[in-house]
């Protein structure tokens, strides 16, 4: 191919003794002319690649049924009111609804769909809501204030809240906010936003969490200095008024996260990793929050996550609802609110992810949670603790037929010999051969890669291909042990386990190298980099979209600054070391038969700066041998989060005719045009790009 010309300039930083070359700085700068240029003719050819690629619109065609099919959430109770999102068929973003009333629609305030809904929060008695949207993908959301009852608005707007949690005062007369690496306000509705009192600041960068008893009588706050770090902890006894006092329930020097919760009982729930990787719940008295006993201990083969408390007059007895991830399998446990002790589990549809735990506020003998795997879409369930018994409480408004496919959670050993487990879903296969495969991953922050309905996914495997998600270390499927084994010196851990899995599954006969291909998002781009620099003979294709891939630069732009703890940090000698160690960009090598790559990337994305797939994209066009492409395809007006879902089903479907035509998968497959046995005419899909 002809590849756009980016000039290579002499370019080379001594940093801490290594001579660092960066040949593609000048397009760090996207207003550069020549960046510019440079980025027009990458689209030119990106269309031409993109327009060639025989499965495309069939793609294309498939992903907009399963996008048109809708979505909904598990209810939010405040007072009688259940507050969800649902998205019906042919909707672009979930509308906010309100007793199943559209009160939020993002098209309505931009029907040009570039204005997204990015969180929002009742107040206790469910008449106000504060939500906070963003445009164009920025995710710097400004926050409102809107009357449930009549649509109009009542306060704001207040800037500068990305994803900012909210705690209501009692009777909603204000509320406390997250100004994005700024601290904690306090806002009092009617007052100018330059009057808000700042309640809490840790220092530059850290990012906050808060929350509020349901009685508004006892604040907690947290601080970390980055994503999956460990956290400072703090409570405070709003009802001695004044300047609330803050005492400290955990501290960073422990060296663990943690999140806490004053109950109905008027007992304060710590859930903390402290001397406890895969998680234990602990209570105290409010009043003397660093005297914690241990009410729930740590299982030893499963991550505790979310709970609940359940203690209507109905029941003989208080019990404890908690989410657990075993193996990469959510599981629901029953306790005695009492002692702790696990009384049984809540049967769920399968072996995949249980998410959104709610209950009332003001207590109960119910709550609600929603569950997904790899062929069903997520859908709301109901437990009620007196029948001890789950029940379907709400699919999305849509419907879609789901082929039968197979699923294998298979064990591998990585290059150290520590044990990885990883899930394969595929379509029963007749004769066995190797087929088509996408391998992913994500191992990074202590994010557990979890099974979920996607349409992309159900896509590929309904066309013949094989999916495979690996759970390497770096995230948190096996508690913090499994992060800090795949974090900074360590992180190669994470690039090694992916090396494995894929060998696992050219070893088991799923697939050949030259039809593997990976797929990896943001730090999972990174996982992707990393793997086809290391060990480009392992991959016949990739698509690494919104990449981190510079290591020696990343601190310098996007979210970068906040990732410290997680990678390492190019001003300390020792760590610069581990990051160039296997930093993507520079261990590109001319002359290497690189796999066919799409490098994807939005231009207004604020989390990673799109500088690192650009350089990437120019040094593996210079460097790369043979005849499989790399191209770039850049999105504007779009960013790291959120976007319409027509965008969603454009980007997938490039994604996968790329992977398509790179991997051997039939161009134009029976099951991608209508196969009789798509058996499950009642399955209800959520569309989720990117694997």
């Amino acid at each position: 191919m002809r590849y756009p010309p980016a000039e290579r300039l002499p370019i080379i930083d001594h940093l801490h003794g290594h001579r660092v070359a960066d040949p593609y700085r000048r397009l760090e700068d996207p207003g550069d002319p020549a960046t510019v240029r440079w980025l027009a003719e990458q689209d030119r050819l990106c269309r031409e690649v993109m327009g060639a690629l025989p499965s495309r619109e069939r793609f294309r065609a498939r992903l907009a049924e399963l996008g048109a099919v809708g979505s909904v959430t598990a209810p939010e109770w405040r007072g009688p009111h259940a507050f969800t999102l649902r998205r019906s068929p042919g909707q672009e973003h979930p509308v906010l609804c309100r007793d199943g009333a559209a009160l939020l629609d993002p098209m309505r305030l931009d029907p040009t769909g570039l204005t997204t809904l990015d969180a929002w929060q009742p107040d206790p008695t469910g008449r106000l809501v504060a939500y906070q949207v963003s445009r164009r993908g920025d995710e710097r959301a400004t926050m409102h204030v809107m009357d449930a009852g009549t649509g109009a608005t009542v306060d704001g707007p207040i800037g500068g809240c990305r994803y900012s949690p909210v705690g209501w005062l009692p009777g909603g007369t204000g509320f406390y906010y997250v100004r994005f690496q700024q601290g904690v306000y306090l806002h009092i509705l009617g007052t100018p936003v330059e009057k808000d009192e700042l309640v809490l600041s840790a220092g530059e960068g850290f990012s906050y969490g808060l929350g509020i008893s349901a009685d508004g009588r006892w604040l907690t706050l947290s601080a970390a200095p980055g994503p999956g770090t460990p956290n400072d902890l703090w409570l405070a006894d709003l009802s001695a008024g004044g300047d609330p006092e803050f005492r400290a329930v955990q501290t960073r020097a422990s060296g663990a996260r943690a999140v806490a919760a004053v109950g109905r009982d008027g007992r304060l729930y710590v859930l903390t990793d402290r001397d406890a990787p895969r998680g234990m719940l602990c209570v105290a008295d409010p009043k003397r929050p660093g005297e914690q006993s241990v009410l729930i201990p740590q299982d030893e083969e499963a991550v505790l996550g979310a709970f609940t408390i359940l203690d209507g007059p109905e029941l003989d007895a208080p019990e404890l609802l908690a989410v657990r991830i075993r193996h990469a399998v959510g599981e629901i446990g029953v306790h005695d609110l009492a002692t702790g002790e696990r009384l049984r589990l809540v049967e769920t549809p399968g072996g995949g992810t249980v998410g959104s735990l709610t209950a009332r506020p003001e207590g109960g003998h119910e709550a609600w949670f929603t569950y997904t795997d790899a062929v069903t879409p997520a859908t709301v369930w109901r437990y009620d603790a007196r029948e001890r018994a789950a029940t379907l409480w709400e699919r999305p408004p849509g419907g879609v037929p789901i082929p039968p496919v197979e699923r294998r959670q298979v064990s591998f050993a990585s290059a150290d010999g520590t044990p990885v487990r990883m899930m394969v879903v595929a379509r029963p296969s007749p004769d066995g051969r190797p087929r088509p495969a996408i391998l992913t991953g994500y191992g990074g922050f202590g994010v557990p890669l979890m099974p979920g309905y996607a349409a992309d996914s159900l896509a590929w495997v309904e066309a013949g291909g094989v999916l495979a998600v690996a759970h390497v270390r770096g995230g948190g499927e096996e508690g913090e042990v499994w992060h800090r084994d795949g974090m900074r010196e360590r992180k190669q851990n994470c690039f090694d386990d992916f090396a494995a899995a894929a060998e696992k599954l050219v070893a088991d006969g799923w697939t050949t190298p030259d039809r593997l291909g990976i797929w990896g998002e943001s730090n999972g781009g990174l996982l992707v980099g990393a793997a086809l620099t290391q060990r480009p003979d392992l991959f016949g294709a990739a698509v690494c979209a919104a990449p981190i891939l510079d290591m020696a630069r990343y601190e310098r732009g996007g979210l970068g600054p906040a990732w410290r703890a997680e990678y390492g940090t190019a001003d300390d000698p020792e760590e610069l070391a581990w990051l160039l160690a296997y930093s993507p960009y520079h261990r590109v090598r001319f002359g290497i038969r690189y796999p066919a790559t799409l490098f994807t990337v939005s231009a207004a994305d604020t989390r990673v700066d799109p500088m690192h797939a650009r350089k990437t994209c120019a040094a593996m066009q210079w460097a790369t041998a043979g005849d499989r492409p790399v191209v770039l395809r850049h999105e504007p007006d779009v960013g790291h989060g959120a976007r319409a879902v027509s965008r969603s089903v454009a980007l997938a479907a490039d994604a996968l005719a790329f992977l398509s035509a790179h991997t051997g998968l039939d161009s134009d497959p029976p099951g991608l045009a209508g196969d009789a046995d798509r058996v499950d005419a009642a399955a209800r899909a959520e569309f989720r790009p990117g694997l």
